[in-house]
Parts: structure tokens; C-alpha cells; sequence
């Protein structure tokens, strides 16, 4: 898989648990992952229940095999600090222009110069090497922003590199786009078997192609069991009423004929349901991506919850076949 995954979607997809199984399921067999969180929401530190994430790497949790989620939950202001030091040099001058309040308005005034830090931010990660010229970790997972304004987050630095013709800035912008449109990186979109959430996936996929941003994969996100088979479903369907009540007797079951009424409506709505997630899921088939489905937990996810989603991203291929940290181009 691609070095850098971002995970978008609708909100209500669940997409920070998506991003955050991801992270576990590549951080196999040695592995290490970076989950990055840039929303602010501290969600990757409530799934994982560990104390709010710092603007630092800090590991919050080892996968099967030893390998190892670390997490990072970038500021704008202090991404910004970063970015004055790196290509300025302005140390303690940086530092002043942030007591002043200078940091905070940059930030806040123009937002594309907030989503600029926080792409860059990542992508630097997704970048950096040891000693050995080794690559520090083999995947960046990013928790990005929802389905709807995913492709102009991304594509933010093109349009800076275009404003800033010469310098760091010019520079720098350019470099993010190199990684933002290169194999090494994959957009995944998450999505539920519902209308709503499948034609924003379906929108946000579109404009992702349209800017050039390489798309990954459709990720269906809390999938429930279909509980009744074919036959089942039919009988549900046409209201059988006598021979579902000739089957609970048969079965043993003591006051059959009350259960009926309310059994046959909730099989007639398990049969609606099924009928339309069957729908949604022919839409998603056709946009021509390849997928990954997640069950519905119906406890919540926990911990455990995670390592469950994970598990379940492991059997259908996530991390198989992937190698450890090696020299980068």
C-alpha cells in the first residue's frame, strides 16, 4: 500500500475509527505508523482512551508482531513556529510574534494557510529518515477533513505554489504536491450503505480525479449482518403471517400468536434495509474502486473494538505482503 493513506468522509462514517484501525492494522510484524490527527477533535486520543495528544509523536499503542502506533496531533500555530524556524531562522523572534497574538491571526485569517501547515506537517513525516536513510516510519495515516472539502485541503499548496512564484514558500508548496500526487500517496473515502454518505463518496471521488489526487480505495464502514436468508426474506416480505405462527409452534414457542404482528414488522423492515443497502452497494461497486468492508460493533468501539476492526482489515489483505522500513528515492 501507499506510504501515505488519508482517510476522509462523511461525517458519521466513522472515518477517525477507520483511520485509526488502519494505523493498527499496517503497524504489523515490526512495522511502525504515524496516525495524524489535524481537526483538533482529539478523537484518535478518546478511541485509543489515552490522555490528550501533545504537538509531538508519542506512541500510543504496539500491534501484533511488535510494531508500533505512534500519534500526532498537529497544531497550526506551533506547525507554523516550525515552519518560521525551518526556512527563516527566527528562533526567539517566532516565538515573540506568537505572545503578540501574530501566530494566532495568520492561522485564523486565512484558512489555506492553516490547511498548508497541516498538510505540510504530514507529509514531512512521510518524508523524514534515520541515520540508516531509512524511512522513520512505513506508513502516515492522516485523519483528514470530511468528504466535502477534502480535495481543496489537499490541493491548497498548488494553489499556493502558483501565488508564491520564487522562494521557501514556492518551495515548499511544490514539495507537498510532489508527495500529495505521487503513488506514495492514497485518498480513501469511508462510507456507510446509506444514500447520503455513498453520493458524497461518490462526489468527493470525482473531484479528487478532477484535481489530479490519486484516489484509493471505498471503505464501508459498519456493515451489518444480513440476519435472514432468501427464503426468509421473502416470507418477510409478503407478510406469511399463518406460517410464520405454524413455525414458532412448531418450534415450541409459548404465546406465538402475539409474537407474530411485531416479528413480521421488524422482518419487514430488515427486508427494506437489506433491499437498500443492497442498492448502495451496487452504486459503490460501479465507481470501479477496490474496498475494504467493516462490521457494525454494536457495543461501541472500544480498545478492543479497534484491534477487532484491524483483525478484520488484515484478513482482507492490509499489511500483507508489506515491507519494513527501507532506503527512500
Amino acid at each position: 500500500m501507499s506510504r501515505f493513506q488519508v482517510v476522509s468522509g462523511k461525517g458519521g462514517t466513522g472515518k477517525t475509527t477507520v483511520a485509526a484501525a488502519l494505523a493498527l492494522a499496517l503497524a504489523t510484524e515490526g512495522r511502525r505508523t504515524l496516525l495524524v490527527e489535524v481537526e483538533g477533535r482529539q478523537g484518535i486520543a478518546q478511541l485509543f482512551e489515552a490522555d490528550s495528544l501533545p504537538y509531538e509523536e508519542r506512541r500510543i499503542a504496539v500491534a501484533p508482531g511488535g510494531g508500533e502506533v505512534f500519534a500526532l496531533a498537529i497544531d497550526a500555530e506551533l506547525a507554523l513556529l516550525d515552519y518560521l524556524q525551518m526556512f527563516y531562522k527566527l528562533g526567539s523572534a517566532g516565538r515573540a510574534l506568537k505572545k503578540l497574538g501574530a501566530i494566532d491571526f495568520a492561522t485564523t485569517i486565512a484558512p489555506g494557510v492553516r490547511d498548508v501547515l497541516l498538510t505540510g506537517k504530514a507529509c514531512e513525516a512521510v518524508r523524514r529518515k534515520d541515520r540508516q536513510n531509512r524511512f522513520v516510519y512505513d506508513h502516515v495515516i492522516m485523519d483528514a477533513p470530511p468528504t466535502g472539502r477534502i480535495t481543496r485541503f489537499l490541493n491548497v499548496n498548488d494553489e499556493v505554489a502558483g501565488l508564491a512564484r520564487i522562494g521557501p514558500i514556492h518551495n515548499q508548496a511544490q514539495a507537498v504536491m510532489r508527495v500529495l500526487k505521487s503513488p506514495e500517496t492514497a485518498v480513501h473515502l469511508v462510507s456507510l450503505l446509506e444514500e447520503m454518505p455513498v453520493q458524497e463518496t461518490a462526489d468527493g471521488i470525482a473531484e479528487l480525479r478532477a484535481a489530479e489526487l490519486p484516489v484509493g480505495r471505498v471503505i464501508v464502514n459498519m456493515v451489518r449482518p444480513q440476519l435472514l436468508d432468501g427464503e426468509s426474506l421473502r416470507t418477510a416480505a409478503g407478510g406469511r403471517r399463518k406460517e410464520i405462527a405454524k413455525t414458532l409452534t412448531r418450534a415450541g414457542v409459548t404465546g406465538s400468536a402475539g409474537l407474530v404482528r411485531p416479528l413480521v414488522e421488524q422482518a419487514a423492515e430488515h427486508t427494506q434495509r437489506v433491499a437498500l443497502e443492497r442498492e448502495q452497494r451496487a452504486v459503490l461497486a460501479g465507481l470501479g474502486l477496490p474496498g475494504y468492508e467493516l462490521p457494525l460493533l454494536g457495543e461501541g468501539v472500544d480498545r478492543g473494538g479497534l484491534d477487532d476492526l484491524a483483525a478484520a482489515l488484515r484478513e482482507q489483505g492490509v499489511g500483507q505482503g508489506e515491507s519494513g522500513r527501507g532506503a527512500g528515492s
